[in-house]
């Protein structure tokens, strides 16, 4: 059996506390690999050398350290189907699923290539008498990443690559469930030509993720998980002086408006809350149509597209719409809240429960449901599922459908379809969530802009990617400058270039 440890100093490296996790394959319920478990000296220790390799680093041009993310960019793109299959095989994501994950994460590389320009800073002349100021962008030092298990790719590479860029070293502390991924991709920066120690990548639990928040020289930490999780993390790494973006949890509302085109609205529903098992903290997890007979013809619609999904593991082909969920755990509570919706008396408008399937009964797979006439008092309505569960809660007004969404606790994403642009321009205004989406049901911004959601759902001031990260893993000096007039003598006749 495959025994996983740790990346230090540019590779890999056996666990040395003695403790291990199961990592399964979701499909089959088989135990595949055991990943080791850090303990708090094994942090401490790629933090101090990740410390040691971190200036020279940082005080490399940030044009060389772009070169670094172009090289890193052309070898995802050479090795998007081996990274695919092992995220796959790990997750239980559907290959296309998987692509797309590696995909999101290569993109936000690609905006880091654009360091140099985004590093740059601010310039007055003449700010008094023969007085400059300017700005300089200037890394922390070590930062640190929590990541989850459910994007093992492309959340990874939201945070390293603009940490990196900005010329930090960062420790890496993935899921335990599905750390494959994580391993090779720290592996193919160091192909890419980031120095050894830079990057850092401990695999553990609690006891590994307490260090990091502990450890004095860990100066910034991004998280992504459940929103119990992130408000611990925050809380505790702000008490210790670091700086945090932690990610929570969600409940994303989906508005159909009576003028909506339903059928394109049943189309990305499907997709939006059955992709990855429901496994998405974007995932639509509420659709809430306003007036009955709108809720009556889109329930109409979506009936016959749910019970033609094909749920099935990754080696069924690309025609598989999604795959098993993470652990029998998940699939547990899972079918908890399914049953307690039924207790509550939702209608169950599509029946998933007992599914399974010849060759794989072992495996972690959980039906579509399809809840109707569900309320906003229900416990399938307030908790986060992350499985393929979709609750439609039908509203009568549109200012009853709006506040649906902005009374609840989490605030990550959200989207209306309608044809009407005035009641697109309305919502988009008015929602108080991180994240909007207009005739677009999974909202996530490109690499470009920034991601993250308000309310319960994050924890912080800056978001994940695109200009705020940058912002994130740097700080700002001001140097106020004057200088004694003279002449210099001399000068060189041939263009610089850069060493």
């Amino acid at each position: 059996m495959e025994s996983i440890g740790h990346f230090i100093n540019g590779t890999r490296v056996p666990g040395g506390s003695g403790r291990t996790a199961e990592v399964f394959n979701p499909a089959t319920g088989e135990v595949q690999a055991q990943v080791a478990l850090a303990s708090r000296d094994e942090v401490d220790d790629a933090i101090a050398r990740a410390a040691a390799a971190q200036p020279a680093w940082g005080a490399t041009n940030p044009q060389k350290r772009a070169r670094v993310m172009m090289a890193f960019v052309g070898l995802l793109n050479r090795d998007m189907d081996r990274l695919a299959e092992a995220l796959s095989r790990e997750h239980g994501k559907t290959i296309p699923d998987a692509k797309g994950d590696i995909q999101r994460g290569l993109e936000v590389v690609e905006f880091c290539i654009g360091a140099p320009h985004l590093l740059k800073g601010e310039f007055t002349d003449s700010a008094g008498p023969g007085i400059d100021m300017y700005s300089m962008r200037q890394p922390l030092g070590v930062v640190a990443g929590i990541t989850p298990f459910n994007f093992p790719a492309m959340i990874p590479m939201w945070q390293f690559a603009p940490a990196l860029a900005c010329g930090n070293a960062f420790v890496l502390k993935p899921s335990e469930r599905d750390p494959s991924v994580p391993m090779m991709l720290a592996e193919l920066l160091v192909e890419a030509g980031l120095p050894k120690g830079v990057l850092q990548v401990v695999n553990g639990d609690k006891e590994a993720v307490d260090a990091l928040l502990d450890n004095p020289t860990v100066q910034a930490v991004g998280f992504v998980g459940s929103t119990p999780i992130a408000q611990y993390i925050y809380e505790r790494a702000t008490a210790n002086g670091k700086r945090a973006q932690c990610f929570g949890g969600a409940k994303n509302h989906m508005i159909v408006m009576p003028d909506a085109d339903l059928d394109q609205a049943a189309d990305a529903l499907i997709g939006a809350g059955y992709g990855a098992a429901g496994e998405r903290c974007m995932a639509i997890s509420v659709a809430v149509p306003v007036g009955e007979e709108t809720a009556d013809r889109l329930v109409e619609k979506l009936i016959p597209r749910i019970e033609k999904l094909k749920v099935a593991p990754y080696t069924a082909g690309n025609d598989v719409d999604y795959g098993p969920v993470i652990t029998a755990a998940a699939k547990q509570n899972i079918e908890r809240l399914v049953q307690s919706g039924l207790d509550a008396g939702a209608e169950l408008a599509v029946d998933g429960r007992g599914f399974s399937l010849q060759g794989y009964e072992n495996g972690f797979f959980v039906g579509p449901h399809l809840f109707d006439r569900v309320t906003k008092d229900m416990e399938i309505y307030k908790k986060e599922i992350f499985g393929p569960v979709l609750s439609t809660v039908r509203a009568q007004s549109y200012e009853e459908a709006l506040g649906l969404a902005m009374d609840h606790e989490y605030g990550n994403g959200t989207a209306i379809f309608t044809r009407d642009g005035d009641a697109a321009r309305d919502f988009a205004n008015r929602i108080n969530i991180g994240m909007v989406g207009i005739n677009v049901p999974i909202p996530v911004p490109l690499a470009y802009h920034t991601f993250g959601g308000w309310k319960r759902s994050g924890f912080g001031d800056l978001n994940q990617h695109g200009p705020d990260s940058f912002r994130f893993y740097t700080r700002t000096k001001t140097v106020t400058a004057r200088w004694p007039s003279g002449i210099k003598e001399g000068g060189e006749f041939s263009i610089p270039v850069m060493e």
